[in-house]
């Protein structure tokens, strides 16, 4: 739309099924080049991106005009099938039902971003569970942690 002006970061958080830990070193990078290609064709930006062998962090400068939702659909399901036809994993690889969304103002954008860089050390010392569960209560998420992970099913 013509005269629209934003500046919308959010940070996305998603799990593979069941916390498995599946996303192997040697092939994160092909997948987060991948994310990031499916980001950029729908005229987001992309902020930063990393995460753990169970879970993946995006931080995105979010085009107004393509909904998160649609968004991490498609960037969880086009991964999914690059990881299920590359067949980097025993069986079908899926990731987690659902995903975190949190907002963050300009200034915020570098720090957050460090944090997303630096999660091979700051999950050294906390579960992938404690973080996301720090991360809904600092936004005050409402939400029944028994529900958090399919694994706890």
């Amino acid at each position: 739309m013509a005269n629209t002006y934003t500046h919308i970061y959010i940070q996305a958080v998603f799990a593979v099924d069941v916390r498995q830990s599946l996303i192997a070193p040697e092939h994160k990078i092909e997948i987060y080049k991948y994310m990031t290609t499916v980001i950029l064709n729908q005229k987001h930006k992309v902020m930063a991106i990393n995460g753990m062998p169970d879970h993946v962090h995006l931080l995105i400068g979010l085009n107004p005009d393509i909904a998160l939702s649609d968004l991490v659909r498609d960037v969880k399901a086009a991964s999914s099938r690059l990881i299920n036809d590359k067949r980097w994993v025993r069986g079908h690889f899926n990731w987690q039902r659902g995903y975190g969304a949190f907002s963050y103002s300009k200034s915020q954008v570098s720090k957050v971003a460090r944090y997303i860089e630096d999660q091979e050390r700051h999950h050294a010392t906390q579960s992938f569970r404690d973080e996301y569960e720090a991360l809904l209560k600092e936004f005050e998420v409402e939400y029944d942690s028994r529900y958090l992970f399919a694994i706890d099913r």
